[in-house]
């Protein structure tokens, strides 16, 4: 009896010890999205002198509005849209395909190809931002929302490929092969068996996609000098500059920017979370 009274207070323990630890992780993630909306509504002014902690004094609700129209979000933010959309499915589409033959269509090539794409993981952004900044000038391209596409595509792409890769080889050949004897052709077996299979591994890659693409500032900035193709982060950039900041205006910009993915969240939290698990079970 007393050892199962000691079992049970350690179970209680450490279920306690785990509340508080979610509890903690959770309190940590949270905060600073709290912090920024209650900074949101304040002015720079009040920013400035008052605590940096403290709520607004009074609130201030035109920073919204007044970021929206100077920072043109409408346009930016149905920018930010297309690119993700497109270079989410394109990045999926394409290196399932890749995958799908590098791990299960036997040729001489494969090894090459494969490294090929790999190479793409290990170089930085910064390293081929004027090569790239070039070849797109000379295709000309620049200032163009499929100049801005190709790289967004070509620089995912290779964790794309690696990924759709590593999960489709652990997929059994014997399945490839009974498909291959009922006369389907390798188009048909990527369809009906290698895309549903595979469906956690797509879920991850168009998290990582959705997240860099919406994010990224870099390319953008110097792919494109128009507003009708330049997307949400140049927008949320115009509120800082060398010598001064519009520190209302710039947190109102960033919570407006920070609201698609938190709705993105919102309305795909359970396949995230199941595509996340069914990819780290399998892995």
């Amino acid at each position: 009896m007393a050892d199962v009274r000691k079992i049970t207070h350690k179970s209680l323990v450490a279920t306690v010890m785990i509340y508080i630890v979610m509890v903690a992780f959770t309190v940590l993630a949270i905060y600073p999205i709290f912090w920024l909306v209650v900074q949101s509504f304040k002015t720079t002014q009040d920013y400035m002198l008052h605590s940096k902690l403290g709520f607004p004094q009074p609130f201030f609700f035109k920073n919204y509005p007044q970021s929206w129209t100077r920072g043109n979000f409408g346009q930016l933010i149905i920018n930010s849209i297309l690119y993700t959309s497109v270079t989410v499915v394109a990045i999926n589409v394409f290196g399932f395909m890749a995958g799908f033959a590098f791990s299960k269509i036997p040729s001489k090539a494969t090894g090459f190809l494969h490294g090929s794409f790999i190479i793409g993981i290990l170089l930085t952004l910064q390293s081929i931002m004027v090569p790239l900044f070039l070849m797109v000038n000379a295709a000309h391209l620049y200032n163009t929302r499929i100049g801005v596409l190709i790289p967004y595509i070509g620089i995912g792409l290779p964790m794309g490929v690696y990924l759709s890769t590593e999960y489709i080889r652990s997929i059994p050949d014997a399945l490839i092969e009974s498909a291959r004897i009922d006369g389907a052709k390798y188009l048909k077996i990527f369809a009906s068996i290698i895309i549903p299979m595979a469906a956690p591994v797509a879920v991850t890659v168009a998290i990582m996609t959705v997240t860099g693409t919406w994010n990224e500032f870099m390319l953008i900035n110097i792919l494109a000098s128009s507003d009708k193709i330049k997307s949400v982060p140049v927008g949320i950039a115009r509120f800082s500059g060398a010598l001064a900041s519009d520190y209302g205006k710039q947190f109102a910009a960033l919570v407006i920017g920070l609201i698609p993915m938190l709705v993105f969240y919102a309305i795909f939290r359970k396949q995230i979370t199941k595509g996340v698990a069914g990819g780290a079970v399998k892995g």
